[in-house]
């Protein structure tokens, strides 16, 4: 396991048990960002790196019960805080490195990406294998529920000409990956930046 992932995951193991409690007010934000994917009934749709599955209530509602969600995380005791929760009862969980998923390619129809980006140790490579698990014409979406200056604000630094999430760079780096850029939206309450899959 690389260093990037051995940080990862004592990053989220630290804070696993009371994440929720943290951010209570999460869950409309969610739900907004999901309709966003404009998912339909039997669509099937992962969440990667879903951590303590906020994101999968609102994805099954999206896809019912003859669609398929699946969250995947590589912090375990994430998922663990996703079961109490109740929330494997909405999707099947999984332990996995979204850079190297044990999914079939061409398998879904949309990828759901909360707070996932700033996080990845190869962002092109990362991209191109989200993109390998979805039929051509899916969406991608990139989510978190605060904005890039909000969320800089409240760690105490500046955003950066280089920051990943900003516009032109996002842009760049979706297009080398494989996707196409179809909207961007960055706000206090929300940033949201949804992606096609090229074909």
């Amino acid at each position: 396991m690389s260093d990037n992932h051995t940080h990862v995951q004592e990053f989220f193991t630290a804070r696993a048990a009371d994440w929720d409690s943290r951010f209570p007010d999460d869950g409309p934000t969610y739900a907004a960002a999901v309709a966003e994917l404009g998912l339909r009934e039997g669509d099937r749709v992962l969440d990667a790196g879903c951590g303590t599955g906020r994101a999968l209530p609102p994805l099954r509602a999206a896809v019912g019960a003859s669609g398929i969600v699946v969250g995947a995380d590589l912090t375990w005791a994430m998922l663990e805080a996703a079961v109490r929760a109740g929330r494997d009862q909405k999707g099947l969980l999984m332990l996995a490195d979204v850079g190297a998923l044990p999914l079939v390619s061409g398998s879904f129809d949309a990828v759901f990406a909360a707070g996932l980006i700033a996080h990845l140790p190869h962002p092109s490579e990362n991209l191109r294998e989200l993109r390998r698990v979805v039929r051509p014409g899916s969406t991608l979406a990139l989510f978190h529920p605060i904005g890039r200056a909000a969320l800089a604000a409240r760690q105490g630094r500046q955003i950066t000409p280089d920051d990943l999430r900003a516009e032109p760079n996002l842009r760049s780096l979706l297009s080398r990956s494989g996707w196409r850029m179809t909207s961007y939206v960055d706000e206090d309450a929300r940033f949201l930046a949804l992606a096609v899959r090229e074909d």
